[in-house]
This record gives structure tokens, sequence and C-alpha cells, in this order.
């Protein structure tokens, strides 16, 4: 199959959060099955700065309204894939991603886009997978306007992947004027919607695992798209999401101080664990544990309730609190305020740092990941194959992969709470806290089954490409 594989973000050039890896290590075992696939995304000031190295392909100039922009294309290849950016003077020349009062803008551009280049390069893919609403609008513009154009166009099918039912891309009714056609699919409770017209145009829809799938068919989970959601119900599909396993290994990885496997990660673990507190300049002691938070910062992942409990444990030196990501400002003041109460226990680093988060990984006895709701998530399944133990809430893909401790059998890969409160929230951290003084037997063997759980790329990449084939004759 040829795929055009459409993203906000894809690693290694840019990244927010979990959208980027897998932007990445989808594409690559689609590849190595056979597959020619490319990965389209915009040219952010951060990567054109590396754009003399790359290969331009063309320009086309897009009408929206009564202006008209230019897009530049190039291409690369990174790791024997081929990346295409969509360039635009000043469109992507801000620091952040996404979050700017010109994003209707920008993204129906990137949108309009991503056909202009099939057309430039005549290189028309059997499936265009858009990802999120920062791409949803493909399938629109694909069925007004270019399928038309000819029967190359008019057989290419398509499949949005909703990795965050959250972000909608919800703007005022004016942006419609952007569009160059008018439309009610892409219209929901009075302003335009990326995502909703996505949903509702896309030949079908998949979300990153089984239970989300079913979750964003209610009115909590739905976030108010449960209606345009239940109306495609037939083409909904869930497929969990897995992780590049050659990038995450342990065993083999140059970025961590030690590799270990599931036999040797007690020694392993050890040594790392004393190299990066030393590096990260924490007080040294072998008798508490490592808990880790990497992640974009967002009310989704649960941040407003570590709020309310961290201090409690922080403040007696409970355990080291490793902190990596960035996102909403509140929460960046908040770990940053941390750090400065408790310098001792609590590092936190801005951004994100593939190196440094091995690192952390590798060294970390417990992973939070609390959140109010969550589609999949991919950290806490590479902090599992790490040795890392999860605290997560039963949501999402969060329940469909971690199996909570049971003290009566003695399995179980992590610590599991249902309702998302403070007092529930603590009870998990406190049975894992337990568990790490006073029964390492059960907590080696917890290790143990998480590191031997494989949530294989290969295996995603054989279901989309089954989702593919089916989409394809239908």
């Amino acid at each position: 199959m040829n795929i055009l594989f459409c993203s906000g973000e894809a690693h290694p050039f840019s990244k927010s959060g979990g959208l980027a890896d897998v932007s990445y290590a989808l594409p690559k075992a689609l590849s190595k099955k056979g597959h020619k696939i490319k990965i389209i995304t915009p040219l952010y000031k951060k990567i054109a700065q590396q754009k003399d190295n790359f290969k331009k392909i063309g320009q086309a100039t897009i009408k929206m309204d009564t202006h008209e922009e230019v897009a530049t294309f190039y291409e690369t290849t990174y790791d024997h894939l081929t990346y295409v950016f969509v360039g635009h003077e000043s469109y992507y020349s801000k620091s952040k991603y996404y979050g700017h009062d010109d994003d209707p803008v920008r993204f129906t551009f990137f949108n309009f886009a991503i056909l202009e280049y099939v057309k430039l390069t005549k290189d028309y893919p059997n499936i265009i997978h858009s990802n999120d609403w920062q791409t949803s609008l493909v399938p629109f513009f694909l069925d007004v306007f270019y399928r038309p154009l000819n029967t190359d166009f008019g057989q290419i099918k398509t499949l949005l992947s909703i990795h965050n039912l959250e972000k909608q891309g919800a703007y005022s009714l004016e942006v419609e004027k952007l569009f160059n056609h008018k439309n009610f699919t892409y219209i929901h409770m009075n302003q335009v919607n990326f995502l909703k017209c996505g949903i509702m145009r896309a030949n079908a829809i998949n979300t990153v695992s089984e239970n989300y799938k079913d979750e964003i068919l209610t009115r909590f989970y739905g976030f108010s798209l449960e209606g345009p959601l239940k109306s495609r119900k037939i083409d909904l599909h869930g497929i969990l999401n897995g992780f590049d396993d050659e990038l995450y290994n342990p065993k083999n990885n140059e970025h961590i101080y030690q590799g270990y496997d599931e036999n040797t990660f007690s020694i392993g673990k050890k040594i790392n664990r004393r190299a990066l507190i030393k590096d990260l300049k924490l007080k040294e002691s072998d008798q508490i544990p490592i808990v880790s938070f990497i992640h974009r910062f967002a009310r989704q992942k649960g941040i407003d309730i570590m709020m309310e409990v961290l201090d409690e444990y922080l403040k007696i030196g409970a355990f080291y609190l490793i902190v990596v990501g960035s996102g909403d400002a509140l929460y960046e003041s908040y770990f940053m305020k941390l750090q400065q109460r408790y310098p001792e226990y609590v590092y936190y680093k801005e951004g994100f740092d593939v190196a440094l988060e091995q690192k952390i990984y590798a060294s970390s006895d417990l992973f939070l990941l609390p959140s109010l709701f969550e589609p999949c998530g991919l950290n806490h399944m590479i902090a599992m194959k790490y040795g890392a133990l999860p605290i997560v809430r039963e949501t999402g893909g969060l329940k469909d992969t971690v199996t909570p401790y049971n003290k009566f059998s003695g399995v179980g890969v992590g610590f599991t709470f249902k309702n998302y409160h403070k007092d529930d929230f603590r009870e998990a951290i406190d049975q894992a806290l337990d568990l790490y003084h006073n029964n390492q037997e059960d907590f080696d063997n917890m290790i143990q089954q998480a590191m031997h759980i494989r949530y294989s790329v290969s295996r995603m990449a054989s279901q989309y490409e089954d989702l593919y084939e089916h989409i394809l004759k239908s």
C-alpha cells in the first residue's frame, strides 16, 4: 500500500506529546512490512533551521477566502523514512506548535497543503491517514475539491485517528470563510469544529485503545462529540498504541548508564539510579524510591490531584520526584516551585529530552499517570519496559494495559485507582510505597512481569494494516 501519514508533529523533528512518537513508530513499522509511506508535517521554526539539508520539492499556491498563500515542500530521510515538510514564511515560525490565535488559518493551510503536495508530485496514496484535529479537514477538502479532479484522487481512502478527543480545533463560525465551501459537517455547537468534520467525512475512524473507543461514546468522555461518533459507530475502531522497542529498550541502549533485562534489572536499575541521582545533584539515598512523571502538561494527565497530595510526601522525603515535560503554564510553574521547595528530592526539566528521559525510566521505581482521561498513554508502557511500575487511574488505555497488583496472588504490573479523587490517588501511592519497603519479593516479581509484557509497535502496525485493507475494500 501507499500511505500518506499526516500529523501536526513527528519524532524526531517536533514533539509536544505522544502523537509525535506514534507518528514515527507506526510509519517505521509499516515501512518494515513493505508498505510505501511518507510522513507529512509542518516545517516548524526549529525544523526550518535544517532546511538547507532537505530536498526542495516545489511550491503550491493555496487560496483561503480572498487571499493566497504559498506552501513550499521539502523532503528528507530519517531512519529510512521519508518526511515531507510544509513550509510557510510565517505560519510555523512560533516556538510552540499549537495554541496560537491564528491556529485555524495555520492548520487550514496545512490541510490544503497536504492535498496540494499529492497534486504536485502525482504520488497518489491508497490511504491518507489523518491524526487528530490538526489534519481532520483533509477528508473534507479531498471530497469537495480534489476527488473531482481525476480518478486517482477519486480512489483515495481516508482514516482519522483520534489520539485526544478533548482537543478538537473548535473556532468561531467566521473561520468557515477559509474553507472556500460551505457544508454542515464542520459545524458543531455553533462553531467550526475541525475534528467533528473529520469524524463525519473520513472513511473510517479509530481511537488508540479499545476501552477509550467505548468511553468516547458517553457524555463524560465524548466532550460533546459523542453524537457524531455514535452516528459513525459502525466505522469506529480501537487499536492499542505500541511503542518502538528498538528506541526504548533497556538492554541495548546508548543513553542509559547500564544496560539490563528482565533477569538483571536488580543490579542494572541500582547502577542507573545512583548515577542519575548524582548527575541531578539530589540528596543521595538508597532507602527511598524514585518516582517519575514524563508527559505533556495538561489537565487530562491528572496533575490537579498530584498538586493536592505530592507535598505531603516530599516534605518528609518519602521519595524522589523527577519530572520532564512542558505544556500549560500553570503546571510548569507548579513543578518549578516544587523543585525550589524540595531541591534535595525534586528535579524538573522543562521540555523533552529523549536521552534524559531514558535515563529516568531506567532509574525509576514508580511512574505516575493519574489521568482524568487517557486515550491510550505511551509513556507508562515505556516505563514498564524499563521496570518502573505505573500508578494510574483506571480509564481509557490505562485500564487496558495496567493489571493492578493483587496482594493475594502477587500478580500485577502496577497500582491503580478508580475515582478521580486525591484520597484514592493517595491510597494507590501508599500501596506502592508499602510494597516497595516491606515486600521486595512481590515488588521485584511485578517488575519482571511488567518488563515481560510486549506493547509492540509491530503488532499495532499489523492491526492498522488490517484496518487499511478493510477501508480499501469497503
